[in-house]
């Protein structure tokens, strides 16, 4: 393998893969199910990120374009394409969490989320979801957000928010959909930033040292948590106060998805066998 782009590549798949692999394997998907998922990728992306323009890409493009032969890419193209509602549910969800860390209506004066009434006046939880969910059932919203451990519901009927930001805690399909959209997003961040111009580049930053003792990751793992907290609180701020579904009344041109994305990680970092912990 003689072409530094190609060997940087297969590198950095193989180092993508083995993650994605991991958590395959342990949920019993195997080697065959992944091709398929892979085949149909291929064929998507060939389909639709790299027709002629002007001309209908067709089927014997595609299998020139991917190395698929036009019997496979027929039979692909002809299956339903999975449905997927996680999106849907998610952004209703994240708005109306999002209403209730920022609007004065459902936060008390130092700013912090108000305990909720779970129907009645203008700052219940009912009136929440009417301001940031549409005509979405109160009852429908409240149980999402309690299934995947963002708010909880008190003895006496009230309703609290107990995470700051809409990521599923106790839900492994969620968290799984999740995996989706998150390496999808950065990988997509890298995608742009490989063919944009600089000046057209998009945030891609991370931190990350090779040699910590185990003492210092759970002094690292509180403050990069409470630190990034408090950014992804700011941003959404601002989100929230330029996303027309929480404020109709915006106008502008064109719908656009777009975001901050953190995470944090932490591996034991090989050792040679000459090397001591001096």
């Amino acid at each position: 393998m003689t072409d530094p782009t190609i060997k940087a590549l297969a590198i950095s798949c193989q180092k993508l893969l083995r993650p994605l692999v991991r958590v395959l394997l342990r949920h019993g998907i195997a080697y065959a199910n992944f091709t398929d998922w892979v085949k149909r990728a291929y064929i998507d992306v060939a389909r639709d990120d790299f027709e002629i323009q002007g001309r209908k890409q067709t089927v014997s493009r595609i299998s020139v374009l991917t190395g698929i032969n036009r019997k496979e890419v027929k039979r692909l193209l002809d299956e339903p394409a999975l449905s997927d509602n996680y999106q849907a549910r998610h952004n209703r969800a994240a708005r109306v969490t999002g209403g209730w860390l920022h609007s004065d209506n459902f936060t008390d004066a130092s700013g912090k989320p108000k305990i909720l009434q779970l129907e009645g006046s203008e700052d219940s939880f009912s009136a929440l979801v009417k301001a940031h969910s549409g005509d979405m059932p109160v009852r429908a919203v409240l149980d999402e957000l309690v299934r995947v451990g963002v708010a909880q519901m008190l003895d006496n009927g009230d309703v609290e928010l107990i995470k700051h930001g809409y990521v599923p805690q106790h839900s492994d399909t969620d968290m799984l959909y999740l995996l989706g959209d998150s390496v999808a997003d950065l990988t997509d961040t890298i995608d742009h930033n490989l063919n944009a111009d600089k000046s057209d580049s998009r945030l891609q930053l991370s931190v990350v040292y090779d040699n910590l003792p185990a003492e210092a990751l759970g002094r690292f793992k509180t403050l990069s948590k409470n630190k990034a907290q408090q950014l992804l609180v700011n941003l959404d701020q601002y989100l929230v106060e330029h996303d027309r579904d929480a404020n109709p009344e915006l106008t502008g041109t064109g719908r656009y998805r777009a975001g901050v994305g953190i995470y944090y990680f932490e591996q034991p970092y090989p050792v040679e066998d000459d090397e001591s912990d001096a």
